[in-house]
């Protein structure tokens, strides 16, 4: 009886804060379907319905470049990732396999920078980017973004758990460290190499702070600072619905994404994070 007790009140307490949790893309669904006059009409915020429409997302594509903000997040996220996947996965194999003199020190210093505040790197990065001539432009956009120091430490840690006498081994029978790491390390580090993948595709469709700062340029707008210029000179102030048919389609695809990746990514994490 106490256990059945627990139980409910453990799922009592994590139902209501799911609740919690979801009621706001709810609450953002739901205004995208009420027409601009329904909304401007409410005293009280109702919390259905009776006549939904889709008018607000055709508004949405119609009065602003929303598509080429599609196109351009998509391009930038893509290629980012890409570039980014390269250079985490040889990093944290050299990091892992390779031996080298101050590997250690070496790897002491990158953890390192995690340590710096964000705001210092951004300001640096602008100073280099401005410098080369590349606002305005995917590359400015793109590589401030190629690398990352905790990617490399825990596809780095994954790589540790392979035994090292599979590598060993293939040296023996003449397989080179490329091909070692092709044909065996990432196919047994799978889950974590699809894990940083879709947290990296997360993170470009979310960035907001380095698109906003190298680019005023509209043809290089994210989908983030996209929404930010609708919202301040566009229709998101006097349009809500619009506004927030705007925010349910960007945000459509980083749902759908963890939806069917949710286990890949716990088990990624899990994997990445335990030792032995």
């Amino acid at each position: 009886m106490k256990r059945s007790k627990a139980t409910y009140l453990i799922y009592g307490l994590l139902g209501l804060w799911a609740i919690i949790v979801l009621f706001p893309f709810y609450w953002m669904i739901l205004t995208s379907l009420k027409g601009y006059g329904a909304y401007n009409a409410e005293y009280v915020p109702a919390f259905i319905t009776l006549h939904p429409t889709l008018e607000n997302y055709v508004t949405a594509f119609t009065s602003v470049p929303l598509a080429r903000y599609f196109f351009n997040t998509f391009v930038f996220t893509v290629i980012t990732t890409a570039i980014m996947m390269i250079v985490v996965v040889l990093a944290a194999f050299a990091f892992s396999r390779l031996e080298f003199r101050g590997k250690n020190v070496v790897f002491a210093l990158f953890l390192s920078l995690m340590m710096i505040p964000n705001e210092l790197v951004i300001i640096t990065n602008y100073v280099t980017i401005t410098n080369l001539d590349l606002r305005n432009t995917f590359t400015g956009l793109i590589l401030p973004s190629v690398t990352s120091v905790f990617y490399i430490y825990l596809l780095k840690e994954t790589f540790e758990q392979i035994p090292d006498n599979l590598y060993k081994a293939a040296k023996v029978d003449g397989t080179s460290d490329l091909r070692y790491l092709r044909k065996v390390m990432l196919p047994i580090a799978r889950p974590t190499i699809v894990t940083i993948t879709i947290l990296k595709v997360i993170e470009c469709w979310n960035a907001y702070v380095w698109p906003r700062l190298i680019t005023d340029d509209q043809d290089y707008f994210l989908v983030s600072n996209g929404i930010q210029e609708i919202r301040e000179n566009g229709f998101g102030r006097e349009n809500v619905p619009a506004m927030m048919a705007a925010v349910v389609v960007i945000s459509i695809p980083l749902v759908v994404l963890f939806l069917i990746f949710r286990h890949k990514i716990m088990a990624g994490v899990a994997r990445g994070g335990t030792k032995g």
